[in-house]
């Protein structure tokens, strides 16, 4: 009689447990069910790909043009004005945009500027640059200041960033890019912002130029060379370029 009594406790105890791991599968299904934000293992929170957390993008930005004019002189030295001049050669092949000439108001050099700024307009239209593409405005400046006259265009540019953002610690921590040894928001930032810094044409970013014809005096010089049998090189020495 003992030995069945024991035998029915066994059962019990071992239904017992079975029923409470029933419980305890069937709470932890229903939590996550019901956790519908909770990321999947393995997937990072953001991109892995540096040129997809720090894009370049390609805006309109201005450049800008700045002059010291003393109060007593009026003019512009020679290296002013081939400042100006190099600046409307490039507004020629950027330029997005008219020229904007911003005069300095209540500064020491308030008439010197003004005499200037004939002379800059001259300048420019030499170069090219319309006369209806030119606007002239005034802004507030410090008389004690000796304020500039800014000659600005827009033009479009290549930017990425900011840099230097680190939401998260990079170093041994509880975060999950830390174990999963993901890489860092601010990696390749720098690289990025100095790509889009050093780019000559921003559009060369998005889409490739259109091929310009062959150079047809050197392409003819060099078959004439391959068909007659000398080398097609160029042999020009050094001294031949300093003459």
């Amino acid at each position: 009689m003992q030995i069945v009594r024991t035998m029915i406790a066994g059962r019990r105890g071992r239904a017992g447990l079975v029923l409470r791991a029933a419980v305890v599968v069937g709470c932890a299904v229903l939590v996550c069910g019901c956790n519908t934000d909770q990321q999947v293992a393995g997937v990072p929170s953001v991109p892995t790909d540096y040129r997809m957390r720090h894009p370049i993008t390609i805006t309109e930005a201005p450049r800008t043009l700045q002059l010291f004019i003393g109060a007593n002189r009026g003019t512009l030295t020679p290296a002013q004005r081939a400042e100006v001049l190099a600046f409307a050669q490039t507004w020629k092949h950027e330029a997005t945009g008219g020229v904007v000439i911003d005069l300095p108001t209540g500064s020491s050099n308030e008439h010197a500027s003004a005499d200037a700024l004939r002379e800059i307009q001259s300048i420019l239209a030499a170069t090219g640059v319309p006369p209806q593409s030119m606007a002239v405005r005034s802004y507030r400046a410090t008389e004690r200041k000796l304020a500039t006259i800014r000659v600005t265009y827009p033009k479009i540019a290549a930017q990425a960033g900011p840099c230097g953002l680190w939401p998260e610690d990079i170093g041994p921590s509880f975060n999950r890019g830390y174990f999963e040894n993901q890489p860092p928001w601010n990696f390749g930032c720098a690289n990025q912002r100095n790509l889009a810094a050093m780019v000559d044409n921003p559009a060369d970013l998005v889409q490739p130029r259109g091929e310009t014809p062959a150079y047809t005096m050197r392409r003819t010089t060099v078959v004439e060379k391959y068909r007659q049998g000398p080398p097609p090189v160029t042999t020009t020495t050094i001294i031949e370029i300093i003459k």
